[in-house]
């Protein structure tokens, strides 16, 4: 039709996997930026993308890695979730883990799974989210692989260094306070909000959909916290009461968390008064740190924390992975583990 204007896309079938390969490598290896992590500890990337694997030379230092994977209809909709931020989020959950060990991340595999035809700009814009947090963070992707498939799926695998001892799940003792790094339940908030279409105030709508979709690995917290003594750690994506329980499975206790200590972000009392607390219990995906210490310790590491650092309770002996919620009357409740079970 004369004056109207043709919008022309290109699908993946259209370039094929190899295509599609040739495609992302260029962007990885021409648009990388950000810290080189790998550099302090005498790490040298000798192998990038493109060739059967990557490969690095390394000095003394413990090697870390993690994998992940999130499905479409699982984990996330392209309707909460654009490409660009799916790949920002997709790194996240994977640096979120070498935070929680005290390390830094280094670098990262993706695996592709698509349906044919997925557009290939979609693709693209979420690497282009990949790259956004891989530059902040110091993660560099140094390959993968392309597969079909009848959903959207996306696996990272990410490697890490840490110059000393870990810091695990299975070293909390009787006495030790428990704490956390950040606000609890705001990335929960932030589905429920787009998920309800819940009427909010702008900068409260603003503030949740950014958690949910973009969320900020603990990266520095982890190691200040190694630095500080700290000993146990992980990180908080399934929600606190779930994680906190796995927590003390790994370590033979239990564990009491105080209501009132909670820490809440405003953005999110603001926007669900009523169920605030429980997102904050079970809404998962908030990505920061879980850990035990005792007190002295603890005392020396939360002034150094961002806003919202709290001492949430304290670990007890009990029968293991118990987690005791006490309200602010003094009423006890053990916390059922509500958070995201893949087969529950």
């Amino acid at each position: 039709m004369p004056g109207r204007k043709v919008i022309l896309t290109m699908q993946v079938k259209d370039l094929g996997e190899f295509g599609l390969i040739n495609r992302l490598n260029a962007m990885v290896t021409g648009e990388r930026r950000g810290p080189d992590n790998g550099s302090a500890y005498a790490f040298r990337l000798l192998v990038d993308t493109g060739d059967d694997t990557a490969a690095w030379s390394t000095a003394a230092a413990t090697e870390l890695c993690t994998t992940d994977t999130v499905v479409e209809g699982v984990h996330f909709t392209r309707e909460t979730t654009p490409w660009h931020d799916l790949g920002w989020k997709s790194l996240a959950s994977n640096i979120s883990d070498i935070a929680a060990m005290g390390g830094l991340p280094l670098y990262a595999l993706i695996t592709l799974g698509l349906p044919p035809e997925t557009d290939v700009a979609g693709i693209e814009e979420l690497y282009r989210g990949m790259l956004e947090i891989g530059a902040e963070y110091g993660v560099a992707i140094v390959g993968g692989d392309v597969v079909r498939s009848p959903v959207v799926f996306i696996t990272v695998a990410l490697t890490g260094v840490r110059s000393g001892a870990p810091l695990l799940r299975a070293t909390a003792r009787p006495g030790d306070q428990a704490a956390v790094t950040g606000w609890l339940g705001s990335s929960g908030g932030g589905l429920k909000l787009m998920l309800e279409k819940a009427a909010v105030s702008e900068p409260a709508a603003t503030f949740l959909r950014e958690a949910h979709r973009r969320p900020q690995p603990a990266v520095a917290e982890g190691q200040l916290l190694a630095r500080s003594g700290v000993l146990t750690a992980m990180d908080v994506s399934d929600g606190l009461a779930d994680d906190l329980s796995k927590l003390c499975l790994s370590s033979g206790v239990a564990a009491r968390v105080y209501a009132d200590r909670v820490p809440i972000h405003p953005r999110l009392q603001e926007a669900f008064p009523d169920s605030c607390l429980e997102l904050a219990l079970h809404g998962g995906e908030d990505y920061l740190l879980l850990f035990t210490a005792p007190a002295p310790v603890m005392a020396q590491v939360m002034p150094a924390l961002p806003a919202g650092a709290a001492v949430i309770g304290e670990i007890t002996a009990g029968p293991a992975g118990q987690v005791t919620l006490i309200a602010a009357d003094g009423s006890e409740q053990v916390v059922s583990r509500a958070g995201w079970d893949h087969f529950g």
